[in-house]
Formats: structure tokens, sequence, C-alpha cells
């Protein structure tokens, strides 16, 4: 199941924060069932006020209107006593009928006498008489099955409340506990699974930066951010092993130009100088030594050419004087000629005070002479300029021409072995490459970048 660092980090408390709402919601539920409840005891008990209101007006009609029938004359003042009291009970009999269910029978009983003693209707003592018995029968019996219920609700009511305390209280601490409990194994499961991956990650970063470049295994299946983290570890750790592969690689074939230079200089150079020693004293001796010039000459130029080859080698400037001063030397010696290319060359005083490597500071050397060369051969320039400065945390070296421009992925791409080298032997001391267009009317920027630790 994949699922993002996030989504695990969160699972726990999104867990418990829907159990709790789950809770709450039960909660909800049964505090609404006892409020419905509630409401029905307080219906009963205003129709409970209805019914006395109307039992109290049905005996005062019954009163009246009895006393009525023994008088031989109607009072008037009875009459409207009559008249008030209906109100007081049609009112209260049609809120009953409103809240409270009733039969159609009982119903249609309440509706007739209630129409019956309307006094607008006219007075007839026998018809009010004979309604009122029908009426009180009714409401008496109405009364009573009210009561019936209303004790019966009040009991349920009660046993509610406690049935509602108890189980609240049991399911609140079973969900409560099942909450903490789930909370706290989700917690702990991912989060040693995030701990055991991380510090998996962690051993490996530092074993890698401590010089054990084994690549921790890639895992077959990204999930999560971690599992990018470790491929991305084992990729950097892969590239890392051909760095410093191509890095040794190039530091042993500097030390075999160094030691080949040095078996030139060291056997070969020493026996061709007892030899130009010899062709010396030889000319001393003869009249006509026109021949052993021509040697002497030949010897001579062939040694220079030996000295050429082992500065080529390694250059002895380089090791004595610093970069600055054999990047100069080598310009003046083979690239000042009148039809080559103006140059200039500029090392800047923090520059030179800088301490890298000796490797890099060959690699250095073979790049700048790498990219001068290129400018001569392929650029068609008039003018150059080569640079050496520290801009901040780097030291940047810099070739800059006014020829016909370069374009490096199509010319690495057309098999241009030149770019090709110098980005190996860069990419071997850490540094960065560049080309861009230069800063005369047309030509190429070629910047190296190396960081400085």
């Amino acid at each position: 199941m994949r699922l993002k660092l996030k989504h695990q980090i969160l699972l726990a408390p999104a867990a418990v924060l829907l159990l709790m709402t789950l809770l709450l919601c039960f909660l909800q539920y049964t505090y609404w069932d006892l409020s419905v409840k509630r409401q029905e005891a307080r219906k009963l008990k205003n129709v409970f006020i209805s019914l006395a209101e109307a039992d109290l007006a049905a005996q005062r009609m019954a009163g009246l209107a009895r006393h009525v029938s023994r008088e031989p004359i109607v009072d008037i003042t009875e009459l409207d006593a009559m008249q008030a009291l209906y109100p007081h009970l049609a009112k209260p009999i049609a809120r009953i009928e409103e809240d409270l269910p009733l039969s159609d029978k009982t119903h249609a009983l309440l509706h007739q006498a209630v129409a019956d003693l309307n006094p607008d209707q006219g007075f007839d003592t026998d018809k009010f008489l004979a309604a009122l018995s029908q009426l009180r029968p009714q409401l008496i019996e109405i009364s009573r099955a009210i009561q019936r219920r209303g004790e019966k609700l009040s009991r349920v009511h009660y046993r509610n409340i406690d049935d509602l305390v108890a189980r609240t209280a049991l399911v609140s601490l079973v969900v409560l506990g099942a909450t903490i409990l789930l909370g706290t194994l989700l917690a702990l499961f991912f989060a040693r699974r995030l701990l055991r991956r991380i510090q998996f990650l962690t051993d490996s970063a530092g074993r890698i930066a401590r010089g054990d470049l084994v690549p921790p295994p890639e895992p077959l299946k990204v999930q999560d951010e971690l599992d990018d983290l470790g491929r991305s570890i084992n990729r950097m750790t892969e590239r890392l092993i051909r760095v410093v592969g191509a890095e040794k690689l190039l530091e042993g074939a500097e030390e075999e130009r160094r030691r080949i230079a040095m078996d030139l200089h060291d056997q070969t150079l020493s026996d061709l100088s007892s030899v130009l020693r010899g062709i010396q004293g030889l000319k001393a001796e003869q009249e006509d030594a026109t021949e052993v010039f021509q040697l002497e000459e030949d010897l001579q130029r062939t040694m220079a050419n030996l000295r050429e080859i082992m500065d080529n080698l390694h250059p002895q400037t380089l090791e004595i004087l610093g970069l600055g001063a054999a990047l100069e030397s080598h310009l003046e010696r083979h690239l000042s000629g009148d039809d080559l290319p103006e140059y200039n060359l500029y090392i800047s005083p923090d520059a030179e005070g800088v301490d890298i490597p000796r490797l890099s500071r060959l690699t250095l050397y073979r790049i700048a002479v790498e990219a001068v060369h290129n400018v001569v051969k392929h650029a068609r320039a008039t003018r150059y300029e080569v640079g050496l400065a520290r801009r901040g945390k780097d030291l940047v070296l810099s070739v800059e021409d006014n020829g016909r421009g370069l374009d490096p992925e199509k010319d690495a791409a057309t098999g241009g072995r030149g770019l090709n080298n110098i980005r190996e032997r860069a990419k071997a001391i850490g540094a960065r490459v560049r080309w861009e267009a230069s800063r005369f009317s047309s030509g190429t920027r070629f910047e190296l970048i190396l960081p400085l630790s």
C-alpha cells in the first residue's frame, strides 16, 4: 500500500479524531432521544392542564345550565356567564385534539359536544345538559389515560436516565480506551518503521561520507519519500564511485607522467648531456669540425625537445612557482608568436594564495592549456584572455575569445574530444564547467568553477 510520508505521520491522530467524532455522534444521538421523551412529557403536562381547564369550565357551565332550568325566567347575567365560559372550554379542547392523538370516535364526540355547547347557536337547557353529560365522561377518561401515560413515561424517563448514564459511561470508557490503544499502536508502528528506515539511510550516508563507497540497496518499489531518498542515495553513491574512480585514474596518470619525466631527467637527459660533453671535446681536437658542429646542434635541439616533453608530462614550474606562473610560462614559450592570437593573462592576488591539492592544481593547468589550444586551433580569434580569480568560496578559471563562437553540445555530439576531456577532468576534481557568449562582440567564454572547501 502506497502511503506518503505525511499520511503515515497523520494516520494515528486521524484515527483518534475519527473515533472521538463517532463517540460525540453517539452521545448526541442519545441525548437527542432523551430530549424527545422530555418534549413528550412536557406535551402531556400541557394536555393535562388543558383538560383541567376544560373540565372546570364544563362543571361551571353544567351548574349554570341546571340553575337556569329550575328558574321560570332566564337571567341575562347567567347567559353572559355562559357566553364567557365557552372559550375556556373550546380552546383547551382544541389544544387537546392538537397535542394528543385521539380515536376517531372520541374526536367526533368532543367536536359534537363543543358545537352543542356554543351559546351563539342558541340556548337550550336540555341540549346543554345532554352535551355536558357526554363531554365530562370523555374528559375524565382522557385525564385518567394521560395520568397513566404520564406515570409510565415518568418511570421510563427515570429508568432511561439511569440507563443513559450507565451506557454513556461504559461506551465512553470503551471508546476512549480503544482510541488511546489504537492511536498508540498506530503511532508506535509507523514511528518505529519510519525511524528504522531513517536510521538505515543515516548510517548509509555516514558510511559513504567516511569513504566506504558501498551503495545501499535500492528499493524494489518506491512507496513514499524515504524510498525516493534511498534510491537517490543509491544512485548518488554509484555516481560518486565513478567520479572517485576517474579521480584515482587521473591521479595515477599524473603520477605516472611525473615518474616518466623524472626518469627522463635523471637518466636519458643525463646520458645525452654526457654525449654532448664528448662531442664538445671532440670539436676542440679537430681542425675541421663542421660535422661535429652539426652533431652538437642536433643534439642540443633533441635535448630541448626532450625538456619540452618532460615539461608537458609534468611541468616543474607548476610544482615550484604555482599555477599562475606555470600558465604564464606556457603561454610565453608556446603561444607568443607573431602569427598567433594576442593574449592577456590575469591572475588575481587572492587566487595566487589559494591552497588546493596537487591533483586539482595539475588538472586546472591541463584544462587551461586545453582550452587555450582550442581557441588557437578552432576559434579563429585574434585575441583571447585567460583569468584566474577567487569568487567568494569558488576558484574561477576563465578563457574568453573574440572568435567565431562555439556550441558545446553540438561539438560534443559531433565527436569533439577536447570538450569531453575538459568535462571529465573537471568532474574528477568536483568542478563545474560552462560555455557562454563572450563579452566581446563575438566568441565564447569558458569558465571552470572549483568549490574551495
